[in-house]
Formats: C-alpha cells, sequence, structure tokens
C-alpha cells in the first residue's frame, strides 16, 4: 500500500463528512435526511483523526491495514447514510452494515496490534 493512500483517504472522508454536514444544517429540509446525513458525520469526522493518529502511533503494516479499514469503513457507512439523504432507494442501507462491521473489526485489529505485537 502507498504510504499517500491513507492521509489522502483520511482527508478525502474529511471532505465528505464537513461538506455533507454543512448541507444538513443549511440545505436540508427533511428531518429523516437531515439525521442520516449527521449520523454520518457523527461516525465518519472522528474516524479521520484516527487514521492520523494510529499513523503517528505506529506506521507499520498492521497498523496501516487496520486504518486503511477504518477509512474504507467510515466511508462506506456514512456514504449510505449521505445516499439514503439525497434519495437513494431504501435497499442501499442494506450496505451500511458493511461499512460498520469493517470499522468495527479493524478497530480490533488495533487493539491485537497493541497488546500482541512488539513495537520495532
Amino acid at each position: 500500500m502507498t504510504r499517500p493512500l491513507l492521509p489522502a483517504l483520511a482527508a478525502f472522508n474529511a471532505v465528505l463528512s464537513l461538506t455533507f454536514g454543512t448541507f444538513a444544517a443549511h440545505g436540508i429540509k427533511d428531518p429523516q435526511a437531515r439525521e442520516w446525513i449527521m449520523t454520518g458525520v457523527l461516525f465518519q469526522l472522528p474516524h479521520v483523526a484516527a487514521v492520523f493518529a494510529l499513523l503517528a502511533w505506529r506506521n507499520d503494516a498492521l497498523v496501516r491495514s487496520c486504518a486503511l479499514g477504518i477509512g474504507l469503513g467510515s466511508l462506506i457507512f456514512a456514504g449510505n447514510l449521505y445516499a439514503l439523504a439525497l434519495g437513494a432507494p431504501r435497499w442501499i442501507a442494506a450496505f451500511a452494515p458493511i461499512g460498520g462491521t469493517l470499522m468495527m473489526f479493524s478497530w480490533l485489529g488495533i487493539v491485537a496490534v497493541a497488546f500482541v505485537t512488539p513495537r520495532k
């Protein structure tokens, strides 16, 4: 995995969450759509900081793999909610758990890295 991929993914997540958060605050009238967007932002934006923090904490292959899972998971999860808010068919929501599960397993990977693998 190339080194710029993770910071670029995190930055893209940041831009997307800020864009949709602003859109929800100023341009969405439907309360359900606003709630979907704000839930996406609530999950996506903190994971941006987490990816950068993980890379600063320990930049090895296992941590980078977990950070990639966190970044992709938050993109999938929030992206599904944003799509719903923009009028996508309800069946699209079936993909949101994939993103959430990817984030959870990636965080469990970080737990394993912290306790099992020695720091170089």
